[in-house]
């Protein structure tokens, strides 16, 4: 089957989309407020990773809280693939951010095997960056 023909029989739907949030991190979010990690720089201990399966795209979520309206604002070292800045993001925005590929668009992943207590650091010499 060629790769086009294996993504067009892929229905992204809710059901069978990662889940980019779950009780687990609303509740390690808590130990990992915004500001609770100020000053720390690359030696901040991530909370969770997201990035693009299909090419550049990394966000190394370090703090995290809920807003009033009910989504969490986030504040991490990120990359588009070209340059690593630190910068605030929402959920919302996570969710929403697609990946065109081959003309369909494809969400971002959760890491999911990330060591827990990794640093931004760690992170970085192990994987790239």
């Amino acid at each position: 089957m060629s790769v086009i023909a294996h993504i067009k029989k892929i229905n992204l739907t809710e059901e069978n989309t990662m889940q980019l949030w779950n009780k687990q991190l609303e509740v390690k979010a808590r130990k990992y407020p915004l500001y609770s990690q100020d000053g720390k720089g690359l030696n901040a201990r991530i909370l969770v990773k997201y990035f693009n399966p299909y090419g550049a795209g990394t966000w190394l979520i370090t703090e995290a809280e809920k807003q009033d309206n009910g989504d969490w604002l986030f504040f991490g070292y990120a990359t588009n693939g070209y340059e690593w800045e630190w910068e605030y993001i929402t959920l919302s925005q996570i969710i929403q951010t697609k990946v065109k590929v081959f003309g369909y668009r494809f969400p971002l992943e959760r890491d999911l095997y990330i060591p827990d207590g990794m640093t931004v650091g760690e992170c970085l010499k192990r994987y790239g960056g």
